[in-house]
């Protein structure tokens, strides 16, 4: 993506574009799946992926001006760059939005998500998400055990297991 300080509810697009794959983003620990979200957490697939992987605790957010209290703080904050030490998984069950994550060489990637789309970052990956112009997203959110969303903002290199990543 461009490094831009445009608007963030926009795509980013480097000129020339530089498309990652999707082996590429494994690469760096962040796995993707497309699921039927019209069946929510009653998919056998996503049944299948918590089980192999053990997500154990969900939840679901909706992330809108009308859903989400203190909606403005809260979307700077999403956006604000960030790691946390575990697992962040995502799974969006209606909108759409974006994750940006860091590369190897610490370039931003951006990934457009939409309904149906699961994705796995992992811990101590630099990231940050906001919503695309249409101003909506509906996830479910999944973890390994119990909810401990402590955000660490960047840089947070003196943690030992961002320096593991």
């Amino acid at each position: 993506m461009d490094e831009s300080a445009g608007d963030p509810l926009q795509l980013h697009r480097a000129e020339p574009a530089h498309p990652v794959l999707l082996e590429q983003l494994h690469w760096l620990g962040v796995l993707y799946w497309t699921l039927n979200a019209d069946k929510d957490e009653n998919d056998p697939e996503l049944e299948k992926i918590r089980k192999e992987r053990n997500y154990s605790w969900m939840d679901v957010i909706t992330i809108c001006k009308d859903k989400l209290p203190n909606y403005e703080e809260k979307m700077k904050m999403f956006y604000e760059e960030h790691l946390y030490l575990d697992d962040e998984i995502r799974y969006i069950l209606d909108g759409s939005g974006y994750f940006d994550v860091r590369d190897k060489e610490d370039r931003w990637i951006q990934i457009f998500m939409e309904k149906g789309d699961m994705i796995t970052l992992p811990a101590r990956i630099y990231h940050r998400f906001t919503l695309d112009e249409k101003n909506y997203v509906k996830a479910m959110q999944l973890l390994v055990g119990d909810p401990a969303w402590t955000a660490y903002s960047c840089p947070a290199a003196h943690f030992e297991a961002r320096g593991q990543y």
